[in-house]
Formats: C-alpha cells, sequence, structure tokens
C-alpha cells in the first residue's frame, strides 16, 4: 500500500501513524532507535506489507500489469489503490479527506524532529503539491507516478500506468475495494495485537 493507505490503517495515535508513514526507509533492527509507539507504526507497516503481497486479489491486479512494468507492477497497484481509496474516502471515514490530510501535516510539523532526513527533505514537496488529496484525481495519480519513475531514473516507465488505470478503471477500483475491507480488518488486529505486546 501507498502513503494514504498507510496513514489511514495507523488508528488514531499519532505516533504510530508517523511510524507507519515512515517505515520504508527503516531497515532492520533500525526501528528500535524510535519511541515505542513508532516502533509500533513501523511494524504495522511491515505486517501491512507482508498481508498485501500475499493476497490473491492484489496479484489479479498487479499481473494485469506485469508483462509491462515487471517488478514495479507492486509499486504501481500500491499508488493505483491509494487513488481509490481517496476517491471513495467518505466510504471510510466520517472525516472530510482535506480536513484528514491537515492534521496528518499537522502532526509531521509537530514532530519533525524525530522524522528522518529523507522525509524531512520530501515533507515540503507533499505538503506544498498537497500529494494525498491529489491521488483523488486522475491528474494527482499521474503526477504520482511520474514522481516515482523520476526515481528509477526513467527505466521503469511507470508514467504510462496511468493509460492501464483507465482501460482496466472498474477492475481496479472492485479488487481495491474487495481487498481493502479484508486489509483494514488486518490491520486493526495487528495493531491491537502489537499494542498489547508493547504494553507487557
Amino acid at each position: 500500500m501507498n502513503y494514504l493507505a498507510h496513514i489511514y490503517l495507523s488508528g488514531e495515535n499519532d505516533l504510530v501513524t508517523i511510524g507507519n508513514f515512515i517505515a520504508d526507509g527503516i531497515k532492520g533492527k533500525n526501528y528500535l532507535k524510535f519511541p515505542k509507539e513508532i516502533q509500533i507504526g513501523i511494524l504495522l507497516h511491515r505486517h501491512i506489507d507482508t498481508f498485501t503481497d500475499a493476497h490473491k486479489t492484489v496479484r489479479k491486479s498487479t499481473k494485469r500489469l506485469h508483462e509491462k512494468y515487471s517488478h514495479y507492477s507492486g509499486v504501481i497497484v500500491d499508488i493505483l489503490y491509494d487513488h481509490f481509496l481517496a476517491k471513495n474516502w467518505n466510504a471510510y471515514c466520517d472525516t472530510p479527506l482535506s480536513e484528514y490530510v491537515g492534521a496528518f501535516y499537522d502532526s509531521l510539523e509537530t514532530h519533525y524532529e524525530l522524522l528522518p532526513l529523507r522525509i524531512q527533505k520530501m515533507t515540503p514537496y507533499m505538503t506544498t503539491n498537497n500529494w494525498l488529496v491529489s491521488y483523488a484525481s486522475i491528474e494527482g495519480i499521474t503526477k504520482a507516478l511520474e514522481g516515482v519513475n523520476r526515481r528509477t531514473k526513467y527505466i521503469s516507465s511507470m508514467n504510462e500506468a496511468v493509460i492501464e488505470l483507465e482501460e482496466f478503471y472498474a477492475d481496479f477500483e472492485n479488487e481495491f475495494t474487495q481487498f481493502f475491507d479484508e486489509l483494514i480488518v488486518f490491520s486493526k488486529n495487528k495493531l491491537n495485537e502489537l499494542t498489547l505486546t508493547y504494553n507487557e
């Protein structure tokens, strides 16, 4: 899953949410350097990724892209699924997306000193261009794909995946909806489990 989904699946604790958000850049046991709640978020992120990568519905989405994008198909699906979460946000959250995301940006600013350097450098671009809200539009998700393509030095051609998004839009959306309902339950249970373990 991509940024918006990981943030949403973190629950109510700001530090757990930050941990989930920064987790991709925290390797091995380096998570132990962070406060307890951030550690929980990092571990939650890892469990979410493992569950996602192994899920048969997600694999159906990635298979549709694999011939053209090879091992980048999973990254693309993560981004496409964030589009459907943002687009259908009201089905998952009572707080409007812009308000929810604004609170998250405020939390990043409040806890700025806890963020890894890479995230500190990225945050101004994220907030200024309002990436998380922009995911709700095709234009916004196109820019997200273009950004990831730049980071692969243009060898992935991920920017072209908007073609497949538009061609198989209903299929991707149905797969996201089916999968995400299961992921919500999994994430809540795993968060409760991790929280109990850390509080023993």
